[in-house]
């Protein structure tokens, strides 16, 4: 309204008027606004990719743009050659990891200095961005601008709320920002989606390749395990083990997969990303017949502790999971999984998954993803608390 400048002429007439007329441009410009396409023109939900589109950077109008629809069925405009990309969380840093190291301007959490490594120097001095979004959210916005990333990738399992969180970072960050699910099964598409959004088509496809084989392996072998024969697994994290991933979360898909069963129930699941806290009772209830704990747990003060007692440990079904540079089954529930159930089934049912060698299989691996050459002394240490304890 700066351009209208109201005057008492000192006759109620002419004051009249001029009421009149102020009232009706304000009332046609308050109705442009509203029109689908003006302002903000997000839907009720808060789920219009475009009306998010709408805040972003207008450095992005200077180059060649495309328009791709993500896995929640977003349509998102971004640049036709992305260089510089940054992930909106630890899975997806995960994945664009193993897919396109060199083009990522930050990461979700620094490596550490057992898995610097594993990945290029490069790698290791990258901004930190922090978890974009959800219960976790740590954003660092100045860091995040100051990096520049032309688009910002989410994978992993879809959420209720996946929609409006990503609209809520593009409107946040005015930067383009799409999903692709990435769980165990979904992940073949995931690769070859982004690897047509970064160019890196070969590179995608061969880790489709690899995660199809593994999934194929996986469905095979687990179809000639009865029901009767299948084995109860519990899956025990943190400094005590009693953080447990229980049946339905996400971080658990692996135990289903082989052919096994989850020892602790649905109806104990408080977190459906994992780490559900039991006590020991709970524990005895559940009597598992195996065992699997992550690096930093109780595995060895099994022996001191109440966990003697418990059957499979007496037996020795109990393991602790390769956990460099990542867990092997979750921690997060990334690609890390893929090599997880060649692991884990071959560790729990040795006489179906018994046509390879996980020491070439993890060697295959980690070329393949983290573009590393992991050694046979490298992986046989991996794998000392678990495939080889009883060779020490």
């Amino acid at each position: 309204m700066s351009g209208i400048v109201y005057k008492p002429s000192g006759t109620g007439e002419h004051t009249s008027r001029n009421r009149i007329t102020v009232i009706i441009l304000a009332a046609l410009i308050a109705c442009f606004l509203c029109l689908p396409g003006c302002g903000s023109g997000s839907g009720a939900d808060g789920s219009s990719a475009s009306a998010a589109a709408d805040t972003l950077s207008d450095t992005q109008a200077d180059v060649p743009q495309q328009t791709v629809t993500d896995d929640y069925g977003r349509k998102v405009t971004i640049p036709e050659e992305i260089t510089k990309i940054a992930p909106s969380g630890a899975t997806a840093q995960m994945f664009l990891m193993t897919l396109a190291p060199d083009l990522l301007v930050g990461l979700s959490a620094s490596p550490n200095t057992t898995q610097m490594p594993y990945f290029p120097e490069e790698m290791w001095s990258l901004p930190t961005f922090g978890q974009f979004y959800g219960a976790k959210s740590t954003l660092n916005m100045e860091a995040l601008m100051a990096a520049a990333p032309q688009l910002i990738i989410d994978t992993g399992d879809r959420k209720v709320s996946g929609k409006s969180d990503l609209n809520g970072i593009m409107q946040q960050t005015k930067i383009p920002t799409v999903f692709y699910c990435a769980t165990l099964e979904e992940m073949p598409h995931a690769y070859r989606e982004l690897g047509k959004i970064l160019g890196r088509e070969e590179e995608a496809e061969e880790l489709a390749q690899f995660v199809e084989k593994t999934m194929a392996m996986a469905a095979e072998k687990s179809a000639l395990i009865p029901e009767e024969d299948k084995l109860r697994i519990m899956y025990g994290t943190g400094s005590t083990g009693l953080a447990v991933n229980a049946d339905e979360s996400s971080q658990a898909q692996v135990i289903d997969i082989i052919g096994a069963k989850n020892a602790i129930i649905p109806d104990v699941i408080t977190d459906k990303g994992g780490g559900t806290i039991v006590n020991m009772e709970s524990v005895f209830v559940e009597d598992p017949d195996v065992v699997i704990f992550t690096s930093g747990g109780p595995y060895s003060r099994l022996q001191d502790s109440e966990w003697a007692n418990l059957r499979c440990i007496q037996n020795g079904d109990y393991y602790e999971i390769p956990g460099v540079p990542y867990n092997w089954v979750s921690s997060p529930p990334s690609v890390n999984m893929v090599l997880g159930v060649w692991w884990l089934g071959q560790l729990v049912y040795p006489e179906i998954y018994n046509d390879y060698d996980i020491v070439e299989v993890a060697q295959e691996y980690y070329k393949l993803f983290w573009h590393y050459d992991l050694s046979e002394e490298e992986a046989r240490t991996l794998l000392k608390n678990s495939c080889f304890k009883e060779a020490e």
